[in-house]
């Protein structure tokens, strides 16, 4: 007992009469990396804002059952309880403030201070910063986590990897930190940076703090743990040790049945390219911050699922963006035999509005939380607003008048909840509400009702779990063979792609490296990836 740091004990928690929590029990030792996982809806994050005594929790009615830090029950109200108490926690969506820098951040409500002529008289309300201490104790956090970054650097001008080592530098600092809790660290980074921040939560659990970490990559969940805790629905599923079940059994456990990403074998080119491309690109540049685009040519076929995959900084990502418009572009790209417009101006929260009116396609874009969703407007709003504002759909006329069809509205939304298994009380729910893995389905969900001819999905399964990978993958096979859509999407996850592409570029240094079958070896994609020649199957 002497050696455990945290019990959670029985822990029910209710939102509006749904019981997400239903009696789930958890225990940390002393320097333990203890590994949360589940679907997303399971109860993660509920569980961990109860330790953290997260506002959301305590204005909702709190929770039931029982808490006991360092052998004494507690009564969690407030983050600052917990923070106090020596708990840490790294977010999925960063807590950084952009315009400050990494000093600022790091000492943000913790700043040193020091006596001047003014406080000593009056008292130490009116100290001052010490600059020179809060940046050499920002040092010193930076050296534990190997960061070589300068302290007085803004934040808002590093890359995703750097923000994710400062929110961790931030924890580091807090002299009694005791247990720090990773919420999908390695949703963002890179495979290099996610292998770094690994060997860094070993380096945090060998000085004897414990680790809580939460994540959907099975992979690293395997390889970092001590101790596995499943949840599922809500409900603890299994306490599993290090090296007792394997990747496959670890994701049956999690869902409940066998999850399948075998490759498909994909339909030959020529029956793809039967009735012409619906899309070409020709000598396409794209200018993004981290990915350049230097001359991309490819020709889409009607009906087909073409992938891109390709290392992080390749420009992968960067040509769907740049077909949107959202940054500076170069080249030709002919949808349906028209010249599409570069630089058309973008309507916030509406991704590529002119072209949608124009030629008829939606991107989903990458950030679910920024431009991809309205996060104050109900679920059911997010799914109906582009079809309505593009197409005028879910109006009713009366003469020169026109009313909301709110009807059809909750029929659409309602029936797309069900299709997707968006897991929300009601439609009039906001997707603030709603875990990641719901978000992107509304997002999805938003796209569909929206009628396209074609689809750009960036990234659609970052973070979240494998149960709604399949999912929403399997959606999307479905929207292309029943409904012809035809598909691009963009993915570091290049088993998602075989699972589902008919074709798979590959993409190194702003080009098209080749374009592969999915059920081309391992050996030849990696070759590719890394800039280095391969047999070219076309």
């Amino acid at each position: 007992m002497q050696n455990t740091i945290l019990e959670m004990k029985n822990i029910v928690k209710e939102f509006n009469r749904n019981k997400v929590l239903k009696g789930v029990s958890l225990q940390v030792d002393k320097g333990e990396i203890v590994s949360l996982v589940g679907e997303n809806g399971a109860g993660k994050s509920t569980l961990m804002n109860i330790l953290f005594g997260m506002a959301g929790i305590v204005n909702t009615g709190g929770y039931e059952g029982q808490i006991i830090w360092e052998g004494q029950p507690v009564q969690m109200v407030s983050p600052g309880q917990a923070m106090n108490l020596g708990i840490g926690m790294v977010h999925q969506e960063f807590m950084l403030l952009p315009s400050y820098t990494v000093t600022e951040n790091v000492k943000l409500n913790r700043e040193n201070t020091k006596h001047n002529v003014v406080s000593r008289l009056v008292g130490s309300s009116m100290s001052t910063l010490d600059r020179r201490h809060m940046k050499s104790d920002t040092k010193e956090a930076l050296d534990k986590i190997h960061l070589k970054v300068d302290p007085s650097t803004v934040v808002g001008s590093m890359s995703v990897g750097y923000k994710q080592f400062v929110e961790i530098a931030r924890e580091i600092d807090k002299k009694n930190i005791k247990l720090i809790v990773f919420d999908e660290p390695t949703a963002v980074l890179t495979d290099m940076e996610s292998t770094w921040l690994l060997d860094t939560i070993r380096e945090i659990s060998a000085a004897g703090v414990a680790v809580i970490f939460i994540s959907h990559k099975l992979d690293e969940v395997m390889e970092i743990s001590d101790k596995i805790v499943v949840l599922r629905d809500g409900e603890l599923v299994d306490t599993i040790g290090k090296g007792e079940v394997d990747v496959v059994g670890l994701a049956k456990l999690m869902v409940g049945r066998n999850v399948d990403f075998s490759a498909i074998a994909g339909r030959p080119p020529e029956e793809m390219g039967k009735n012409g491309p619906i899309m070409q690109i020709k000598g396409l540049g794209v200018k993004m911050p981290g990915e350049n685009v230097k001359g991309v040519d490819i020709d889409i076929h009607k009906g087909e699922i073409l992938g891109f995959c390709g290392l992080a900084g390749q420009g992968k990502l960067a040509i769907a963006n740049g077909i949107a418009g959202l940054y500076p572009s170069t080249g030709e790209v002919i949808y349906k035999g028209k010249k599409l417009p570069f630089g058309r101006p973008l309507e916030i929260l509406m991704p590529i509005v002119g072209c949608v009116e124009v030629f008829g396609f939606e991107v989903i874009i990458i950030d679910r939380s920024g431009i991809g969703l309205l996060m104050d407007e109900s679920i059911r709003m997010n799914i109906c607003l582009l079809a309505m504002q593009i197409k005028n759909r879910f109006f009713k006329s009366y003469g020169f008048f026109r009313q909301l069809d709110r009807r059809s509205m909750k029929r659409t939304a309602d029936d797309m909840v069900r299709e997707l298994g968006i897991k929300c009380v009601s439609s009039e729910q906001h997707p603030s509400d709603l875990s990641g893995g719901n978000q992107q389905k509304v997002c999805i969900a938003k796209a569909v009702v929206f009628e396209p001819d074609m689809l750009f999905v960036s990234e659609p399964t970052r973070g979240i779990d494998i149960g709604a990978k399949k999912v929403i993958l399997d959606y999307l096979l479905t929207l292309n063979r029943e409904k012809g859509i035809t598909i691009v999407i963009t993915s570091s996850e290049l088993v998602e792609l075989r699972s589902l592409c008919d074709r798979i570029a590959v993409v190194y240094d702003g080009r098209v490296k080749s374009v592969l079958k999915p059920t081309d070896s391992d050996e030849t994609f990696g070759l590719l990836m890394s800039g280095l020649d391969a047999v070219e199957v076309q």
